[in-house]
């Protein structure tokens, strides 16, 4: 299956171009590094892009100071992570062995450069690329947690930090690696924590209070006003961002969880083309990140947008669920759909506690010894079963009709039907929920005899019911009586993405009508742009 970015051990000593160096010692500045002396620490600005010219450089352990990697930086090699393109911030130390001389190039200068010569541009993104690959395969990071098979905030945290492809270390409760941690940052007893390397302990473990500290939540200046702000960041809004950074225009995309939206909960998927092998949808969805990122588009989270407004100059305001506020001359709504929360007793006290609405990586941990229960008959929920039939002891279907058929697509139910693992009751809801702290177990009702039975369960998967997040617009643009935004000519006007409001253009699953799958969500995204740009010189929608 696809992954997000080459081998880095492949690409030790990928080179750039003799032209490609005479352009960074051009836009830089040389800058001299005694032996011993850090150049960058965890939460830094990754402002910066750094090439070395002569010494060497070494990835430091965050809690020990000692050397991290075997292999350092030398000549011809530069610095830098991913983060870098969207200004974010770095995630390890790095230090000078011996004294090193680098050239260091601002960061808006470098992505200027960039876009102008776009073989360097390719050589520094794949080996961006690879780094980050290789923290989250190696579970690298100077963010370590503590406790996250107890702590409900952790394990949030956990699932935060995974699905936006952000590297940590999990470390077990009591464990010895556990307490050696705790010790480095003078805690002398065992409990669950969030540590930022060495020195930052968190005491309010949000995602917004990670985001803050790795630079995903961006501060906006009062008086910047962007081209257009996208709401939300699945394969439609990454898709807009793509577009427009490509046309030149400024353009910020705010997502409240996860970059990848409900498509990046999907562990696997086979039928997007182009990725004969399949790939996740956090994967597919974090490539048009990069991509954007590229382009200069900036991407600020987690941030909800909680309310819209039309100034008098006919640019909008959005305010964030925290009370801050951007202004852009046009909007796109790509806020896609979530889950419904099911009428069931206790649901929402086992959120996070035995109770997902997605099936990643760190779901796929909680299942290991019981059965999984999933709600629902499409696309997702096949996925999801497949996936954690893997994990799990086994895996329970429960679908509302009585054949998948018109739910989901035949290659997958052809394949939960063959899996040994795999059990779908048809006809059958949960009922009820049982256990203390935790789930334990679901009853199970058959429609078609009424017939209850209770099943141990450390693990129930809601996969069902799409619900827009449109509430903030009501007051703007035309909904649908199901709450989907309402466009094109049915909103009187000529672009199949236009709202009734001149400026604000859907795309994705939230638009009424639109096509419910990934594909479809990112042709949406990426033509409106072009309507946008239209809207943008001329008025016209």
């Amino acid at each position: 299956m696809e992954t997000i970015g080459g081998n880095l051990r492949e690409m030790q000593r990928v080179p750039l171009a003799p032209a490609h160096v005479d352009a960074i010692r051009a836009a830089g500045a040389v800058v001299d590094y005694p032996a011993g002396a850090f150049l960058v620490r965890p939460g830094a600005p990754a402002d910066r892009f750094t090439y070395v010219e002569s010494g060497e450089i070494e990835v430091v352990n965050p809690y020990t100071d000692e050397r991290h990697l075997p292999s350092t930086l030398g000549p011809t090699q530069f610095m830098g992570e991913i983060a870098f393109l969207n200004g974010g911030a770095w995630s390890m130390p790095m230090r000078a062995v011996s004294d090193t001389r680098v050239v260091e190039v601002a960061r808006e200068a470098m992505l200027t450069l960039m876009a102008q010569v776009p073989e360097m541009s390719d050589i520094v993104i794949t080996v961006f690329s690879a780094r980050r690959r290789r923290q989250l395969d190696e579970h690298d990071s100077s963010l370590v947690l503590i406790g996250e098979e107890v702590d409900r905030d952790i394990r949030g945290i956990a699932a935060f930090a995974s699905r936006n492809r952000i590297p940590y270390l999990s470390l077990p409760l009591g464990s010895p690696e556990a307490a050696t941690t705790l010790t480095s940052c003078a805690i002398s007893a065992p409990q669950p924590a969030v540590i930022f390397g060495r020195d930052t302990v968190i005491s309010d473990p949000t995602p917004a209070t990670v985001a803050r500290l790795l630079g995903l939540s961006r501060e906006i200046a009062d008086d910047k006003v962007f081209d257009v702000l996208i709401v939300g960041g699945g394969p439609a809004g990454v898709a807009a961002g793509v577009y427009a950074g490509a046309e030149g225009l400024c353009a910020l995309v705010c997502e409240d969880v996860a970059i990848g939206g409900q498509a990046g909960t999907s562990s696997r998927i086979e039928n997007y083309m182009g990725f004969p092998t399949g790939i996740s949808g956090a994967d597919l969805v974090w490539r048009g990140e990069v991509q954007a990122m590229k382009f200069g588009t900036r991407f600020a989270m987690p941030h909800r947008v909680a309310a819209l407004d039309r100034l008098n100059d006919a640019s909008f305001c959005a305010t964030f669920d925290d009370g801050k506020q951007v202004r852009a001359r046009a909007v796109v709504v790509a806020t896609g759909v979530q889950y419904r929360r099911l009428p069931i007793d206790r649901l929402a006290a086992f959120e996070g506690a035995g109770v997902y609405y997605a099936a990643t990586e760190i779901e796929a941990r909680y299942c290991k010894g019981t059965e999984a229960v999933i709600i629902g008959g499409g696309n997702s929920a096949g996925q999801a079963a497949m996936f954690l039939s893997r994990s799990a002891a086994r895996v329970r279907l429960l679908v509302r009709g009585a054949s998948l058929a018109a739910s989901m697509s035949s290659y997958l139910s052809s394949r939960l039907e063959a899996d040994p693992a795999i059990t779908i009751d048809y006809g059958a809801a949960v009922t009820a929920l049982h256990g203390g702290d935790h789930l334990e177990a679901v009853t199970i009702r058959d429609a078609a005899t009424g017939a209850a039975r209770r099943v141990d369960t450390r693990a129930l998967f809601v996969m069902v019911g799409a619900a827009p997040n449109t509430d903030w617009l009501a007051r703007l643009v035309t909904l649908d009586d199901k709450g989907f935004v309402v466009t094109g000519v049915d909103a009187g006007a000529a672009s199949p993405y236009a709202t009734s409001q001149p400026g604000i253009f859907a795309v994705g699953d939230v638009r009424a009508g639109s096509v419910k799958r990934v594909a479809s969500s990112v042709g949406e995204g990426s033509v409106v742009i072009s309507k946008v740009w239209e809207y943008l010189e001329t008025g016209r929608r």
